[in-house]
């Protein structure tokens, strides 16, 4: 029960949204469903406007996640961060619980990080004479933006200039600052389904008409696009999120060919294109439509560390024009450090280097990861995402499959696991076995005992 105060000068919504993320913090676990507002109207006798409201502020900062017809749930993308943030309180919160076997689909060993080197030029770069006295360019720093210019050409096909290259916090700092600019000239937005629910987010914060558009073997529908009259369309061709299929270069002209007849826009969110373990990555497409109907995205997250933050977009010459006239672009949005830092790691060659590395060892955990899926899981499940990122989705053969009782079992057994149509939508469901985490010789044991929490959900 939550104690709320009629009479306290902070409004009874505002009360009720503190309580409820605070109970989700504390006792809540990803997933969890919340009571219906209906429910929560009737046992503290508010009124419906009420409860709405304070489960609109926790959906609007990510803490629930809103499924048509059914309610309320607790979100995933955030929920490692409030186990964090709350740490310290020990005396007032529980402990958060620790897993044996966390199978995370987004994330790096921590010995994974070239850290010797990184540590070499970052004490390099603050003895140089750098001035710590001025703001930094809100842009990104020259030097960074020139080497990310030279690797998108030469890596991805992207073509960008640095002028046309932002700095950024991240892929939820581009998304958003690409809805708020954008706004200007679009006011209906596009994407895929099942897809990256943070998109979904940020957009329709921002006041747009949103349209989901089904992905097939083919990637984004076209000619649903087409029915739905969007204008602007979010899609990450390289390697579906969630479903891992690659948009092939027939569907991405097409594609093009639409926006471009509608004055359109695409954001290309180039998602996993680095970690590809069996075939070369389809270039971009941007790079196809020569930059003015697409705007490009990536992030350092997937490939060196989510930790330092940075992320890039290569935005076409009129987004830029209104970039430059807005307040945004006085602000640098990534600490003067890590930007000369990344900048002197790329252009000496370590990123390179660090990017054949990486790939090496994580296409041996895929490959482990796979065997040991193989070996344990057998004929119980079929595997229908592999070849590229930090995860291989599985799905069960059986058609009676009882996922809440997979996760009640894995809970059990400390083991984390995490389901696709808990952060993309749709009906596609599947697990998503996370193997960048974990040391390869951690792989197999790991799978093992997952899999007898599976079997068990299957018999």
């Amino acid at each position: 029960m939550y104690i709320l105060d009629s009479d306290s000068k902070t409004p009874l919504h505002i009360q009720l949204y503190q309580a409820i993320k605070e109970d989700i913090i504390t006792n809540y676990k990803v997933s969890d469903k919340l009571p219906s507002i209906r429910k929560v109207a009737t046992l503290y006798n508010l009124s419906k406007n009420t409860v709405e409201s304070a489960y609109s502020q926790l959906y609007a900062e990510g803490y629930v996640d809103s499924r048509a017809k059914s309610g309320y749930y607790v979100s995933e993308l955030f929920f490692d961060s409030f186990r964090t943030e709350n740490s310290d309180n020990s005396s007032e919160n529980p402990t958060p619980k620790t897993y044996k076997y966390d199978f995370f689909p987004a994330q790096l060993h921590k010995d994974d990080f070239p850290l010797k080197t990184w540590k070499r030029i970052y004490n390099r770069v603050i003895t140089q004479k750098t001035d710590f006295g001025a703001y930094p360019k809100g842009q990104g720093e020259l030097t960074l933006r020139e080497a990310i210019a030279h690797y998108l050409k030469n890596s991805r096909g992207v073509m960008c200039n640095i002028e046309n290259i932002i700095i950024t916090h991240g892929f939820i700092d581009s998304i958003e600052l690409i809805a708020k600019l954008a706004k200007a000239r679009y006011g209906h937005f596009a994407q895929e389904i099942p897809g990256y629910h943070i998109a979904h987010k940020v957009f329709k914060s921002y006041g747009y008409k949103i349209s989901p558009i089904k992905v097939d073997v083919h990637g984004l529908c076209v000619e649903e696009l087409k029915e739905s009259q969007a204008q602007i369309v979010y899609i990450t061709p390289s390697h579906q999120y969630p479903t891992g299929v690659t948009m092939p270069v027939a569907n991405r002209l097409k594609l093009i060919a639409h926006i471009h007849s509608i004055g359109g826009l695409i954001i290309e969110d180039d998602y996993d294109s680095e970690l590809a373990y069996y075939n070369r990555p389809i270039p971009s497409l941007q790079g196809l439509d020569k930059g003015e109907n697409v705007a490009y995205l990536g992030t350092f997250a997937k490939a060196l560390s989510p930790s330092i933050r940075v992320g890039y977009m290569v935005l076409p010459s009129w987004i830029m024009k209104l970039y430059n006239q807005s307040y945004d672009a006085h602000f640098a949005r990534v600490s003067l450090t890590t930007q000369l830092t990344l900048a002197t790691f790329i252009k000496e060659g370590h990123w390179d280097r660090h990017i054949r590395r990486i790939r090496i060892l994580n296409k041996k955990k895929h490959q482990a990861m796979k065997d040991a899926i193989t070996r344990y899981l057998g004929n119980t499940c079929n595997i229908v995402a592999q070849g590229a990122g930090l995860a291989i989705l599985i799905v069960p053969t059986s058609s009676s499959f009882n996922w809440n009782k997979l996760k009640e079992l894995t809970e059990e057994n400390s083991v984390l696991i995490y389901l696709s149509k808990d952060v993309s939508g749709g009906e596609f469901q599947a697990v998503r076995m996370g193997f960048g985490g974990f040391r390869l010789e951690e792989i197999e044991e790991a799978v093992k005992v997952f899999s007898c929490c599976w079997k068990e959900v299957n018999f």
